[in-house]
Order: structure tokens, then C-alpha cells, then sequence
């Protein structure tokens, strides 16, 4: 039982209802929610594009998770000229990817811009203490705080905000400790 592992999945699992169309799974890892997307909503999506930095982890997806309706590129969640690379999507998804963006007016452009108009983007980061304050990761530039974390979603009319505590994910109640928050925006 990895909980780190379950904790990923959850999110996945959380996500497939809203996804439809085609759905860019933004740093995407190894590649099991790309997989997971593609097998379990394999009506409902047309293609499921998973985009790392990682070209290693990249190879490792495209040999473990083939999928008629998924395939797997190498690129930079900032790259403005990523469009360029991978299109435009109905859904687009973001996991435990803010945390590790130094430049992150650049993520969230390119979130506008990847995303085409009635689509949704679901994101989800930890919390921590705040922007800008170190947080005890190495690969984490911060981890913020949950007010901080709907701020950012301020753009997007349709939102919604869930937390979540292990595989737990629920709307927030009041004196419960959630250490991630996942947001549901419609573009």
C-alpha cells in the first residue's frame, strides 16, 4: 500500500466524470493517469494526451501504458509554444504541478490557452505555508496556502473547490485539516 500512490489515483479517479473530449494530462509522470483516463472514459474522450519534462519517464509511459486513444509527449508546462506542439483541449488536467513552477503566471497562460472554450481544468497542489516560503521539499519552489490556492482561479467564473486527506476528496468542512486542494474551473 503506497499512499503516495493511492493519493494519485484518487485524484484520477475523482477527475473521470468531468473528463470528455479531448484531455491533456499536464505532467503526466509515468503515465498511469493518462492510462487510467483513456481505459475508463474510453467513450467519452477522443484522445488523452500525457505531457512531461521527463523524457525518460516519457519512454516509460509510452512502453507500460499504450491505449488506442492515448499517446505521451516530451514537453515543458511553461513552454509558451507548447500549443504549437499539442493543440487544444475540453479538459484539462494538472496535478501536483504548481508546487514545482517557479514562473507561474506562464503555467496559468498556458492553461488559458490550452484549454478551449467551455472546457474544464482541474488542478490540484499541497498546501503549505505560503508563496514564496520554503517548505522543506527540494523540488517543491512552495507549497501555498489554501486561501492563496483560490485566488489563483480568480479569472474563472465556474469554480468549484474540493480538499483532499489521503484518497479522501470532499467539498471542505469546517476544523478539518486538508494538506491538498484540487479545483474544478470552467473555461
Amino acid at each position: 500500500m503506497n499512499n503516495l500512490l493511492l493519493e494519485h489515483i484518487a485524484r484520477y479517479q475523482f477527475a473521470l466524470p468531468y473528463v470528455r473530449g479531448r484531455v491533456l494530462d499536464l505532467s503526466c509522470g509515468a503515465g498511469y493517469g493518462t492510462h487510467m483516463v483513456a481505459k475508463g472514459r474510453k467513450n467519452e474522450v477522443d484522445e488523452v494526451v500525457g505531457v512531461d519534462l521527463d523524457q525518460e519517464i516519457i519512454d516509460y509511459a509510452k512502453a507500460t501504458y499504450y491505449h488506442p486513444n492515448s499517446t505521451f509527449v516530451t514537453g515543458d508546462a511553461t513552454d509558451p509554444d507548447l500549443i504549437e506542439k499539442v493543440g487544444t483541449f475540453d479538459c484539462l488536467l494538472s496535478f501536483e504541478t504548481y508546487e514545482h513552477i517557479e514562473d507561474e503566471q506562464r503555467l496559468f497562460d498556458n492553461y488559458k490557452k490550452l484549454l478551449r472554450p467551455g472546457g474544464t481544468l482541474i488542478v490540484s497542489t499541497p498546501f503549505g505555508k505560503g508563496r514564496g516560503i520554503e517548505c522543506g521539499s527540494p523540488f517543491h519552489v512552495h507549497q501555498i496556502t489554501p486561501e492563496e490556492f483560490k485566488a489563483l482561479f480568480d479569472d474563472f467564473d465556474d469554480k468549484e473547490f474540493f480538499y483532499q486527506d489521503g484518497v479522501l476528496i470532499e467539498p471542505p468542512r469546517d476544523n478539518v485539516y486538508y494538506p491538498l486542494g484540487i479545483s474544478v474551473c470552467h473555461n
